[in-house]
C-alpha cells in the first residue's frame, strides 16, 4: 500500500480529489480490485480477470511481487518451444557475407560467368555497384520474403538471400548464401528442379530482383553458388518466377523478360500493360489492362529468337473490356487422349468475376463464357479456381466471396452449377514506412494445392507476433500461431515439403514465418488441418472483437493503411501466390498478335 500511496502522493499516477480531499483513483475498478485485495491480504484472487491485463496494471503501480506471480501464471501456456504445431527454428544467418566482387573472385568453378558485360536483346547490362570487398553483415535485419520449391526454401533479407534444404535424416541445413548486394531485394524466385540443359539436372537456381535489375545464381550440388548473370527489364520488376527452366520477370507497364536455361539468353518483350498473370504448363497467361487475356508459350521461346518474338497471342477478350485484375487457370485431369478441359476464372476492375472454359473437342472456337458473378463493388485483387471452390477477393479490406463448384467427370458443370458458399473479410493492415515487411512477403493467399483444402494467412497489424490460419472456402479459423521468441512477423509463406522417402509417405504442409530478428520459424499445418478435421471447427474466423482491439493497441493506425489495389496477386499452378500489379494505366503499346487462338489447346493436351 505504501508503494501505491507514494505514487499517488508524488503525482506519478494521475489523481482527482473531491471536496473533502479524498483521492479518486481513475483506473479500471475490475482490475484495481484484485490489486487492492493483494496489497491488503497478500492473496491473489484474479477471478475472471485477464491475467495479462492484470499483470500490466500491476506493472503500472510497480508492485514487483505481484508482477512476478502473474508472469508465472501468464507463462503457463506459453513456451519458447512453441505448441504442438511448432516444427522448427532457423536462427539468423551469422556467417560473413561477402560483396559480389569478392564472392565472384572466390568462386573458381563458374558455370556461366558474364563478369563485366551481359549481352541482352535490349542492349548491354552492367552489374550492380559493388561494396567494400570485406563488408560484413553483423545484423541481417528482418526477413523480407520467403519462397519455396520442392524441399528448398529461399529467404530474402534486405541485401542478400539464403537458401535452405531439408532432408529427413539431417533436417534443415543452410546451403547457399548470396553475396551482399548494394540495393534492397524486392522479389525472389527459386527453382530446385532444373531439368535438362547444360546446368545439369542436380543444379538449382535462385534469382533476386530490385528495381529494374535481376541477378541469377546457380547452386551446384556441393553448395557452391555461381553468378550466371545480371539482366535488366528496363522497368521496375513487379513479379519474378520460374516456368520450368525459364526465369520470367514482368512489369505492369507492359514488359515481359524471359531467360532460358538452355540458350542462356535474356529477352525483353513489349506487351499491353499487365495487371495479373498465371501459368499453365509451359504457358504464361497474362491478364491485361485492355480487357484481354493473352498467353505466351515460353517453351517455344528459344525457337523464335531471330525475329525477337515471344509468340504473344490473344486468348479471350472480356465482353465489357474491363481490365483483367486477377487470373486463375485450372486444368482438369487428363481423362482421355483428347486432352484437358481448360478453365479460367478472372476478376475485373469493375468487380466482376467470370469463368471461361474450353473443351479439347471444340478446337476452332476460343474459350466460351461460362459464368458471371457481379458480387463485388471494388476491383477484384485475387482469384482462385480449384477443384471444389471458386474464391475471389476484392479491394474492400480483402472482402472474400466463395462458391462451391460442381463437377462431372472432372469438368465444371452447370447442374446445379456454382452456388454461393460464404462471405467474409481478411483484414490486414500494411505498414506505410515498410518496417512491417515487404508486400511480396505477406500475401494472404490462398495457399495450397488446387485439389486440396486451401488456407488464407491473416496478419492483422504489421507489428505483431501472431498469425491466423483460416480456411479459404469458409473463412473459419484452423489455428493461430504465435512467435516462440516474441519477435514480430515480417513475412510468411505456406509450402509443401517431401520430408520422407518412405513408401506411402505424403508431403507435409508447413507455414514458414520470417521475423524481425532474421529468424525463420516453421509450423506444421498438416497436423493443424488434421486436428481441425477431427473436431468441429469453431465459428471463429479471424480475430474476435476483443482480439482485434488487443492487436490494434499494438500499432499506430496513422502509420498503416488498408489493402489497396497495388499490388494485386494472381496464382500460379504450383499454388504459390505471385505478386502482380493492378494499377490502371491508359498507356497502350503495340502487341504483336498471331492467328491460331486454339494453339494453346493443342500444346496443353499433353499436360497431366
Amino acid at each position: 500500500i505504501c508503494v501505491v500511496s507514494a505514487s499517488l502522493l508524488s503525482g506519478r499516477i494521475s489523481t482527482l480529489k473531491d471536496e473533502t480531499g479524498a483521492i479518486f483513483i481513475d483506473r479500471d475498478p475490475s482490475l484495481f480490485t484484485p490489486i487492492l485485495n493483494f496489497l491488503r491480504t497478500k492473496e491473489l484472487f484474479p477471478r475472471s480477470i485477464n491475467v495479462h491485463l492484470l499483470m500490466h496494471e500491476a506493472e503500472f503501480y510497480g508492485i514487483t511481487p505481484l508482477v512476478r506471480k502473474l508472469q508465472l501464471c501468464d507463462e503457463l501456456d506459453r513456451s519458447s518451444c512453441g505448441n504442438v504445431l511448432f516444427n522448427g527454428y532457423l536462427p539468423p544467418p551469422g556467417r560473413q557475407i561477402y560483396s559480389r566482387f569478392d564472392f565472384t573472385s572466390r568462386a573458381r568453378k563458374v558455370c556461366v560467368k558474364f563478369d563485366f558485360l551481359i549481352i541482352s536483346s535490349s542492349g548491354p547490362v552492367y552489374p550492380a555497384k559493388r561494396r567494400n570487398r570485406h563488408s560484413v553483415l553483423a545484423d541481417p535485419g528482418m526477413v523480407r520474403i520467403i519462397c519455396g520449391h520442392h524441399n528448398w526454401i529461399a529467404v530474402a533479407y534486405a541485401q542478400f538471400v539464403v537458401c535452405y534444404r531439408v532432408k529427413e535424416s539431417t533436417g534443415w541445413q543452410q546451403v547457399f548464401t548470396s553475396p551482399r548486394l548494394d540495393w534492397v531485394i524486392d522479389r525472389v524466385a527459386l527453382n530446385a528442379k532444373v531439368m535438362g540443359g547444360s546446368l545439369g539436372d542436380n543444379d538449382k537456381m535462385v534469382a533476386v530482383a530490385s528495381g529494374t535489375e535481376i541477378i541469377l545464381w546457380t547452386i551446384c550440388p556441393d553448395g557452391n553458388g555461381n553468378e550466371i548473370g545480371v539482366f535488366s527489364l528496363n522497368v521496375p520488376v513487379e513479379a519474378l518466377f520460374f516456368v520450368g527452366n525459364q526465369l520470367i520477370a514482368t512489369s505492369h507497364t507492359g514488359k515481359v523478360g524471359v531467360w532460358n536455361a538452355v540458350t542462356k539468353h535474356w529477352q525483353n518483350q513489349d506487351v499491353v500493360p499487365i495487371n495479373s498473370y498465371d501459368t499453365a504448363g509451359s504457358f504464361l497467361i497474362l491478364g491485361c489492362n485492355n480487357g484481354s487475356i493473352y498467353y505466351i508459350d515460353v517453351q517455344k521461346f528459344p525457337l523464335r529468337m531471330k525475329d525477337n518474338d515471344l509468340l504473344v497471342t490473344e486468348l479471350y477478350r472480356d465482353p465489357t473490356e474491363d481490365a483483367i485484375t486477377a487470373l486463375s487457370v485450372y486444368l482438369t485431369p487428363k481423362t482421355s487422349d483428347s486432352g484437358n478441359w481448360i478453365e479460367i476464372a478472372y476478376g475485373t476492375s469493375s468487380g466482376t468475376v467470370r469463368v471461361i472454359v474450353q473443351h479439347p473437342e471444340t478446337v476452332g472456337s476460343g474459350p466460351q463464357l461460362f459464368q458471371t458473378f457481379s458480387v463485388h463493388r471494388s476491383p477484384v485483387t485475387k482469384i482462385m479456381l480449384s477443384e471444389k471452390h471458386l474464391i475471389s477477393v476484392c479491394a474492400d479490406n480483402n472482402h472474400v466471396r466463395t462458391w462451391t463448384v460442381t463437377r462431372f467427370r472432372g469438368m465444371i458443370s452447370t447442374q446445379p452449377g456454382s452456388t454461393p458458399l460464404t462471405s467474409f473479410k481478411i483484414l490486414s493492415l500494411e505498414d506505410i514506412d515498410g518496417h512491417g515487411g515487404c508486400g511480396a512477403g505477406t500475401e494472404i493467399g490462398p495457399y495450397g494445392e488446387r485439389d486440396d483444402q486451401q488456407v488464407f494467412i491473416q496478419r492483422v497489424v504489421p507489428d505483431t507476433d501472431k498469425l491466423y490460419v483460416r480456411l479459404s472456402s469458409n473463412g473459419k479459423r484452423v489455428c493461430e500461431v504465435r512467435s516462440v521468441d516474441g519477435t514480430s512477423i515480417t513475412s510468411f509463406m505456406v509450402h509443401e515439403c517431401e520430408g520422407s522417402s518412405r513408401i506411402g509417405s505424403r508431403p507435409r504442409r508447413y507455414l514458414f514465418s520470417g521475423h524481425a530478428n532474421g529468424s525463420i520459424q516453421m509450423w506444421d499445418l498438416t497436423t493443424a488441418m488434421e486436428i481441425a478435421g477431427k473436431v468441429d471447427i469453431r465459428a471463429l474466423g479471424g480475430p474476435t472483437e476483443e482480439e482485434l482491439l488487443e492487436l490494434l493497441d499494438q500499432c499506430d493506425l496513422a502509420l498503416t493503411r488498408t489493402p489497396d489495389m497495388s499490388p494485386a496477386a494472381s496464382f500460379t499452378h504450383s499454388s504459390t501466390p505471385r505478386a502482380s500489379t493492378s494499377r490502371y494505366t491508359t498507356h497502350h503499346c503495340q502487341l504483336p498478335m498471331h492467328s491460331g487462338t486454339c494453339y494453346i489447346l493443342h500444346r496443353i493436351q499433353g499436360i497431366k
